[in-house]
């Protein structure tokens, strides 16, 4: 089981040095991957009623450029979106600056999407709201064959391409695709066409075991094998003590989980420094899992 940071977006802060110290001592300490989440614009809960998402105050680094810059300071750790919000971008774009991400990083990216759950985004940037998950599904097919193509036609629903590409084409052929989300149409889009989920809203208990095998069952009946299809769940430091970490990890083990990442966010550190005691606290206390 691979097992990876979750970089801590809200609370490092922007001065590039430390998040440039995060993202080695990750390295160093040994975690495989640093995932890092996606909101381009956050919301003024003064003008709306009952706002409960991120506010304009909290501050996130986008992760194409966060990854970028990584990209230069690291030699091994891979980059992982967990998850891009895909239907709010320009799919043809996105491609683009994968690609350019994953060539410049060694082959070291892996693209985590998700449709999203905040409309105010989508507004400011002039994509549907309203048909994003079934706008996905096409996205992803646009993705890959621009990755793997020095030439794409493509007429869909939502995108046409007419004999054009992008170049450079990606180190991987092509860069592996995962899930965030649990409804329903999300596992078995995912089942279909996904390489790996992020169940992150279940633990590795009763209900867990039931949402895997609902995944598996999904991903057997597209006639592919469940083998092909990573897991990837994360370990809150906030909820419980080393000991407690090293049993949860274990748990997932077990279920399948082939990832893990260990979230700081949320549990009162005021530096960047915390949360850089704290992953080496973790790594310590999963080494034997």
């Amino acid at each position: 089981m691979r097992v990876g940071v979750v970089f801590p977006q809200t609370e490092i802060g922007s001065d590039p040095i430390s998040v440039r110290d995060y993202a080695q001592a990750a390295e160093s300490l040994g975690y495989d991957h640093l995932l890092a989440y996606d909101h381009v614009l956050g919301a003024n809960p003064d003008s709306r009623t009952d706002w409960t998402g991120y506010k304009h105050t909290d501050l996130f680094h986008e992760p194409f450029i966060l990854f970028s810059y990584l990209a230069g300071i690291t030699e091994t750790i891979e980059f992982v979106s967990g998850i891009i919000i895909l239907p709010q971008r320009q799919t043809v774009l996105v491609a683009k600056q994968t690609a350019a991400l994953d060539v410049l990083s060694g082959g070291r990216l892996r693209l985590g999407i998700g449709i999203g759950w905040n409309p105010v985004e989508y507004e400011a940037l002039g994509e549907n709201f309203h048909n994003r998950g079934r706008r996905s599904e096409e996205q992803i097919d646009v993705l890959r064959q621009l990755w793997t193509n020095e030439l794409v036609t493509y007429e869909g629903r939502w995108h046409k391409i007419t004999d054009a590409g992008i170049n450079p084409l990606p180190a991987q052929q092509p860069i592996p695709i995962w899930f965030g989300g649990t409804s329903d149409p999300v596992m078995r889009r995912l089942a279909k066409i996904g390489d790996g989920w992020f169940p992150q809203r279940f633990g590795p208990d009763e209900v867990g075991r039931q949402e895997f095998e609902k995944l598996r069952g999904y991903i057997e009946e597209a006639g592919r094998d469940p083998s092909d299809v990573g897991i990837e769940p994360r370990i809150s430091v906030s909820a419980g003590n080393p000991e407690d970490w090293a049993n949860e990890a274990s748990a997932w083990k077990e279920l399948g989980a082939t990832h893990i990442s260990v979230n700081t966010m949320g549990a009162g550190f005021a530096s960047p420094q915390e949360h850089i005691d704290s992953i080496e606290t973790f790594k310590q206390a999963v080494a034997s899992v």
